[in-house]
């Protein structure tokens, strides 16, 4: 990360805080974008970015804010706020388009309370890798699918989500964090583990190929999937229609 900016990350109750402080321009916003990304793929409920302590040197640099908003909505759909812009830099989001992606409040609290009140309804659970796994990732699905009121997504999502947790117990070997989130026109699942080696899908008509079979199943069954780094291992998520 630059020198010239950093970036303190706080897990709080509801919302996840980043507290920037330096000189903000277009070579430190690849640092700030850095750090927004990291911070999106652990999911969580919202993300306030304190801008307070930011000197805003190129007001270009403003548009790491917008499109780390615009990943978000996408995936892992965490609604971003920004609070606190010193008067320059409030008075540069307000003639940009970043005002219109991402709000910006005068405070930490107003931002919070906005943050928490646009929170998607999630579902997490932390699993081992065993066999067992797979079974408790199914009875998840019909959990959150009978929360929300979508049943017909039960057994899409069942199949999506064991194929991700068996990938993991057969591949990663580590205890991974799987999160359900509604956010329409879309159900997300996602799971991720402590092993940072890409996750891909077998390409190869060769029907002696080994492996990747559960992957094509995941991208045949989703409008979407990908996977991201998450602190020392990836996060492999996947989009299912929830009209």
């Amino acid at each position: 990360m630059s020198t010239r900016i950093s970036c303190e990350v706080r897990e709080e109750p509801w919302v996840t805080a980043v507290r920037l402080a330096g000189e903000l321009d277009l070579v430190t916003m690849r640092s700030v974008h850095t750090v927004l990304e990291r911070c999106l793929a652990t999911q969580p409920d919202a993300l306030v970015v304190d801008l307070e302590r930011l000197a805003v040197a190129d007001r270009l640099a403003l548009s790491v804010f917008a499109a780390a908003a615009r990943r978000a909505a996408d995936w892992p759909a965490v609604p971003v706020v920004l609070c606190a812009p010193p008067p320059a830099a409030a008075a540069w989001l307000a003639e940009t388009t970043a005002c219109r992606v991402v709000p910006v409040r005068p405070d930490r609290a107003e931002a919070t309370a906005l943050a928490g009140a646009a929170a998607a309804p999630r579902l997490r659970a932390r699993l081992e890798p065993v066999a067992g796994a797979c079974r408790r990732a199914r009875e998840l699905v019909a959990d959150a699918c009978g929360r929300w009121n979508i049943p017909e997504l039960v057994g899409p999502a069942s199949l999506v989500l064991t194929e991700l947790v068996g990938n993991v117990v057969r591949h990663a070997g580590t205890p991974m964090q799987v999160t359900l989130t509604l956010r329409r026109p879309y159900l997300r699942v996602a799971v991720m583990d402590g092993c940072p080696a890409d996750a891909c899908a077998v390409t190869s008509r060769d029907p002696r190929a080994e492996g990747g079979r559960g992957l094509m199943l995941v991208r045949e069954l989703t409008q979407r999937w990908g996977s991201a780094p998450a602190g020392a291992g990836k996060v492999i998520w996947a989009m299912l229609p929830a009209n």
